[in-house]
């Protein structure tokens, strides 16, 4: 982990409410992974709190790096007023990222939402290594996957799914990874989303018995394990998302798994 000034680059709006901020780097470029978080300073009044943004992407050749975000409450509004040359310091990258060190398997990387941020660097990673990436790519509308154009998709399968059909097929993203699946010879399902999209994908990976890493989305505070905000149950006790995970083997993920209910009667 590192703390680092960083200048930006450039900070652009994507579509409506989605933005794309790039960075110049340089301390953490060499051993950030895809699926791994930054906690990104504010400086406004009511901001004490640093954010933790996805990591998007990084360059190692300009030593760049990329968030993709959205701007929500205070914080992130802060974040999208900065311009080209400003400042902003970096605390990362933190916790646990997907598994790419592996080589000639098939994997299929499935972003929801904002969960699309950390697919670019995650697709590229598992291309390098010699896989087969099959990229379903899922949101509410058109704008929601405008960031598809900042992707490398390149020699990738790809599905689009909307949930108002404005772009690509209309539904969600468990539909083609059903389809997908079925035809077998998939080794593993990557994840990242809202938590019932990922509680879906995780179920669906589970009835054809195909390994699945999901990546969790959470309120974090300090993102160094220092404090229980972004505490979660699993199979193997409670676990700190900031530090065990965001990545998480989905079989440990009780709201995933039906048959390890939580250890109290929920019907009552």
């Amino acid at each position: 982990m590192f703390l680092e000034d960083c200048k930006v680059l450039e900070n652009r709006q994507v579509f409506g409410t989605y933005y794309l901020m790039k960075l110049k780097g340089e301390k953490s470029i060499n051993v950030a992974r895809a699926g791994q978080f930054y906690m990104l300073q504010c400086k406004g009044q009511g901001t004490i709190l640093r954010r933790p943004i996805s990591l998007h992407y990084i360059n190692k050749k300009d030593n760049t790096i990329e968030f993709y975000y959205e701007v929500k409450g205070l914080g992130t509004v802060e974040f999208s007023q900065l311009k080209e040359g400003d400042t902003l310091n970096l605390q990362g990258p933190l916790g646990n990222g997907f598994t790419t060190d592996v080589t000639g398997k098939t994997i299929v990387v499935v972003g929801g939402g904002m969960g699309i941020a950390p697919t670019k660097l995650l697709i590229e990673r598992l291309k390098e290594n010699g896989n087969k990436v099959i990229f379903i790519c899922g949101g509410r509308s058109h704008g929601a996957v405008a960031i598809l154009k900042n992707i490398d998709t390149e020699g990738v399968e790809t599905y689009i799914t909307t949930d108002d059909g404005s772009c690509g097929t209309k539904g969600n993203v468990t539909i083609p990874l059903r389809e997908i699946l079925s035809k077998g010879g998939v080794d593993a399902v990557y994840t990242c989303g809202p938590h019932k999209m990922l509680e879906f994908v995780g179920k669906v990976a589970g009835e054809f018995g195909v390994y699945c890493e999901v990546s969790l989305e959470e309120r974090m505070a300090c993102g160094v394990k220092a404090c229980v905000g972004c505490s979660i149950l699993t199979n193997e006790g409670m676990k700190k998302v900031c530090h065990d995970g965001p990545v998480f083997d989905s079989k440990i993920i009780i709201d995933i798994n039906p048959k390890n209910p939580l250890p109290c009667d929920c019907n009552k």
